[in-house]
């Protein structure tokens, strides 16, 4: 379903990267029928499941990608066609943009799709259910002001852009994340002590998040998030390079 999103973009992207946290052979098996019929290189980093390590597999996706722009999608957000362009016209040097997202509740995961997600009218009826969260999102307001904040809430690297040189300066995520939880808000701190903004835009680069069980984020995480705002370093040790 999210790739599904993925090809039916008005700006389709130079490149996808999945990068899988252990997942088995028929994740695999599906990947490589993407690559072979998508009009775009479809690349694939994976290793074994040794618990949550969403931090370690997203630094290998890094690694392995050629462009200069990122953009981070998770395999539980399904988006409209204009994701893509919308984080494209966002792009501004000293910036990163986090993205917005409407949850899609439990009784409509599996009929959604990207149809749906460029539906209005599916779009209202699921809202009016009660299905869909945030229905201010819908509206898509190019010519609406973003907004800039150093503000370290509502982070979610479900959907989160930024340059390659930017997210190369602070090392990537923090490896030492293993479980659930914090990794994104402490990149994000990171970013924030290297020097970028937050912008974030109310009606542009919106997905939709797909409902699951949630997890508790682990408290080694809590205590390694608050050793970051506490720390005047931008650089994390133990990610896209690894140093003593």
């Amino acid at each position: 379903m999210v790739m599904d999103s993925l090809l039916n973009q008005t700006v389709l992207p130079d490149e996808v990267i999945i990068a899988d946290d252990g997942s088995g052979e028929d994740t695999t098996q599906m990947v490589r029928r993407f690559s072979k019929t998508y009009p775009f290189p479809v690349l694939y980093v994976w290793h074994e499941d040794r618990g949550f390590r969403a931090a370690k597999i997203r630094n290998e996706a890094i690694i392995h990608s050629s462009g200069d722009y990122i953009i981070l999608l998770d395999g539980d957000c399904v988006v409209n066609r204009h994701f893509i362009s919308d984080h494209i016209l966002l792009s501004e040097t000293g910036c990163f943009i986090q993205g917005k997202r409407m949850l899609v509740k439990k009784n409509s995961v599996l009929m959604f799709s990207h149809r749906q997600a460029n539906s209005f009218l599916s779009l209202i009826i699921l809202s009016l259910r009660g299905e869909l969260s945030n229905i201010h999102h819908l509206f898509h307001l190019r010519l609406y002001p973003a907004i800039k904040s150093t503000q370290l809430k509502n982070i979610k690297s479900c959907n989160m852009s930024f340059f390659k040189s930017d997210i190369v300066a602070v090392n990537g995520f923090n490896e030492d994340f293993v479980g659930w939880g914090n990794e994104d808000s402490e990149l994000v701190c990171r970013l924030f002590k290297y020097g970028l903004i937050k912008k974030v835009h109310q009606f542009m680069a919106v997905c939709f998040h797909l409902w699951h069980p949630t997890n508790k984020s682990h408290n080694d995480n809590k205590e390694l998030l608050l050793a970051t705002i506490a720390s005047k370093e931008h650089f994390c040790k133990n990610g896209l390079v690894k140093k003593n």
